[in-house]
C-alpha cells in the first residue's frame, strides 16, 4: 500500500500563485480579483506563503504568478512574495519563472525586484495598442506605457517578454487589428497570446450587452481577425503552438504547456486552482474566506477515468501538436479508437480534425471552432 501511495504521490513540478489585487477593474475580467485599496495585502501574503511552505516544496520547474495584477503590489510587498517563494527552492531546477505585469504598474524598483529573485519571464497585459480602445475596456495604461516598460525590461536583461492582446473588442475594426499586429511585430518580442473577447457573467461588459449597449464585431469579423492574426504571425516566424499562443522557437510557455499536457500542479492563493494526486481543487474566495479558513481548499474533486480522458483531449487538442493516441492508450489502459474513433471520423469529415498514424490534431477551422470539437468528445458512458 505504501509503495502505491508513493508512486501516485509524485510531487508536481509546477506552481500557480494567485495575487487577486488590481489597481483597476477591467470591464471584461471575471477572475478572482479586488481593487487593492484598503485590502489586507500584507496579511494575504503572509497566509499565501504559509500555504506554500506547508507543501514542503524543494524544487519546481515552472512558477507562474498571475492575478489580478501581481505588480499592483508595492516593491516591498513584491520582494516579500518572491523571496518567500524562492528561499527553499533549488533554483538550478527552476527553468521558467513568470510574473504577470500591468504596464501601468511596472516601475523601475519593481523590475529590479523581479530580476533579484530569478524571474526570467514577464507577461504584460497589453490587450491593445489603441489608446481609445484601452479606455473603452477599462484599462488604465497607454500604449506608450507598454513601449516604455518593454524598453526598461530589455535594458534590465529580460529577453523572455510576452504580451497578451485581445481582439474582437467593442467597436474594434479590422484596420485596428492590423495596426495592433503591425505594432506587435515592430517590438520583436518572442511570444504573444491573442484572445478573442469572451463575455463573462458578472462583468461590466456582460451587463452592457444585456442592455443592448455593447457594439461587438460580428462572428464573421471575429473569424477574419483570427485568420489574419495567424497568417501574419506565422509569416513573421512565430509558431502557432496552441489555440491562442504564438512563440518563436524556444520561447513557448513551459508553464502553460504543462496545463495543456494535463500535468499536475499546485495552486496557491485565493481562488487558485490546482491538480495534485489526481484531485482537482479550488481555494476559497473571496479573500476574507481564504484568510479565515485553515483548510484553504474550498472544493476538491477526485476525477473519474472518464473525466481524466476527457480532460486529456480538451487540453491536448488545444496544442498544434494535438493528442498522441498511442500515449493515450498507454496512460489510461484504454483503446482510444474503440471509445472515440467514431467521433474522430465525424470531426474529420467536418474538416475540424486531422490525424496521422499516431496523432489527432485540430485543423485551422477546428481551432476557430474549438468548443464544437471539445463538446463532440463528451460521452455519457465509457465504451
Amino acid at each position: 500500500m505504501r509503495k502505491k501511495l508513493k508512486n501516485n504521490d509524485k510531487k508536481p513540478t509546477s506552481a500557480y500563485i494567485h495575487i487577486p489585487f488590481c489597481t483597476q477593474i477591467c470591464y471584461y475580467c471575471d477572475f478572482a480579483k479586488v481593487y487593492i485599496q484598503n485590502q489586507p495585502v500584507d496579511a494575504y501574503l503572509t497566509t499565501l506563503l504559509a500555504e506554500f511552505d506547508a507543501q514542503d516544496i524543494a524544487a519546481l520547474k515552472t512558477i507562474y504568478i498571475g492575478g489580478g495584477t501581481p505588480t499592483a503590489l508595492t516593491a516591498r510587498q513584491l520582494d516579500t512574495l518572491l523571496s518567500g517563494i524562492t528561499r527553499h527552492l533549488d533554483l538550478n531546477q527552476l527553468k521558467e519563472f513568470t510574473v504577470e505585469a500591468n504596464p501601468g504598474d511596472l516601475s523601475d524598483d519593481k523590475i529590479a525586484v523581479l530580476k533579484k529573485h530569478h524571474v526570467n519571464r514577464v507577461s504584460l497585459g497589453v490587450q491593445t495598442f489603441n489608446d481609445k480602445l484601452l479606455k473603452k475596456i477599462g484599462r488604465s495604461h497607454t500604449a506608450q506605457d507598454v513601449f516604455d516598460n518593454i524598453a526598461k525590461l530589455k535594458a534590465a536583461g529580460f529577453d523572455n517578454i510576452t504580451i497578451d492582446l485581445i481582439y474582437a473588442l467593442p467597436g474594434q475594426t479590422m484596420a485596428d487589428v492590423k495596426k495592433d499586429v503591425a505594432t506587435l511585430l515592430s517590438l520583436d518580442l518572442p511570444h504573444v497570446a491573442l484572445y478573442s473577447l469572451i463575455l463573462e457573467n458578472h462583468t461590466i461588459f456582460m451587463n452592457k450587452m444585456r442592455r443592448g449597449k455593447l457594439d461587438l464585431p460580428s462572428d464573421d469579423s471575429d473569424f477574419e481577425m483570427y485568420n489574419y492574426i495567424i497568417d501574419s504571425l506565422e509569416t513573421a516566424g512565430y509558431d502557432h503552438y496552441e489555440i491562442s499562443n504564438f512563440g518563436k522557437k524556444g520561447f513557448e510557455s513551459a508553464h502553460n504547456l504543462m496545463y495543456w499536457d494535463n500535468a499536475e500542479y499546485y495552486g496557491f492563493g485565493a481562488g487558485a486552482s490546482g491538480y495534485v494526486s489526481g484531485i482537482r481543487y479550488k481555494n476559497h474566495v473571496p479573500i476574507h474566506h481564504y484568510l479565515e479558513n485553515d483548510d484553504k481548499r474550498a472544493v476538491q474533486e477526485a476525477l473519474t477515468i472518464k473525466e481524466q480522458m476527457e480532460e486529456e483531449l480538451f487540453l491536448g487538442l488545444r496544442k498544434k501538436s494535438g493528442v498522441n493516441t498511442v500515449a493515450f492508450n498507454r496512460k489510461f489502459n484504454q483503446d482510444f479508437d474503440a471509445i472515440y474513433g467514431e467521433t474522430v471520423a465525424k470531426l474529420i469529415e467536418k474538416h475540424l480534425l486531422s490525424r496521422n498514424e499516431e496523432t489527432i490534431f485540430m485543423t485551422r477551422q477546428g481551432l476557430m471552432l474549438g468548443n464544437d470539437v471539445f463538446e463532440a468528445f463528451l460521452l455519457d458512458d465509457l465504451a
